[in-house]
């Protein structure tokens, strides 16, 4: 399959060029247009209660969409939301991707529900992650500019502003300091990781976007 990632950092979007017979998996709804020979059907990936996992607590869809060319052909996706689409090939490894960033991937690749913990469950953002395991090519979105920082000793990140990172990065939940800072700073709950790796970035949250607009909003 070859690719091609247009847009970023604004309103990013990947075209992939499939292969006849080449099968390819993306979120619900994503697909912007298509060449005339794709066909297309829904399934669950990795069964049903795999799936119910990703949707009740992952942020992801029931159904994800397998499309496949037989005599080859090629899909555009958009995400839902304005950013950056992202490439990782998983022969680099796996990778853990916060509630609502996939976006497609190769049908060899398996995503997991993890358990975040109870303090990441009432952090704002969900309590799950997705791990992605397996072989070929994993795309995710986020929302705003991606930036990807080399971890080697400790990081502390907003936990809205994490997408992605490498397994091998070991995390926290945490306050910002005690507890009248965690409740009066404005900042809440924090992931901090340590050891080395990557992790991914972005610029801008929804939280904060819809919070920023809540005033605009009210009748």
């Amino acid at each position: 399959m070859e690719f091609q990632i247009n847009g970023n950092p604004d309103y990013g979007e990947v075209t992939c060029a499939l292969e006849p017979g080449e099968k390819f998996l993306t979120e619900s709804g994503a697909m912007s247009r298509m060449s005339r020979s794709m066909d297309l059907k829904g399934r669950m990936m990795g069964g049903i209660f795999s799936a119910l996992g990703r949707k009740i607590f992952g942020g992801e869809s029931l159904f994800v969409g397998e499309y496949s060319a037989p005599d080859g052909g090629w899909i555009s996706l958009s995400p839902g939301v304005p950013g950056s689409v992202t490439h990782h090939h998983m022969d680099a490894g796996p990778l853990i991707l916060t509630a609502g960033s996939f976006l497609a991937c190769s049908p060899d690749v398996t995503l997991r529900t993890k358990f975040g913990g109870w303090r990441y469950l009432f952090g704002g953002e969900g309590g799950f992650f997705i791990e992605a395991t397996g072989t070929g090519d994993l795309f995710y979105n986020t929302y705003g500019a991606l930036v990807e920082k080399e971890v080697n000793g400790t990081i502390t990140v907003d936990t809205g502003h994490v997408v992605a990172w490498e397994p091998n990065l070991a995390h926290t939940v945490t306050g910002m300091g005690g507890l009248k800072q965690t409740l009066f700073s404005g900042e809440g709950l924090v992931l901090k990781f340590s050891g080395r790796g990557k992790i991914w970035l972005q610029t801008r949250t929804l939280r904060e976007s819809a919070s920023w607009l809540s005033p605009y909003c009210s009748a």
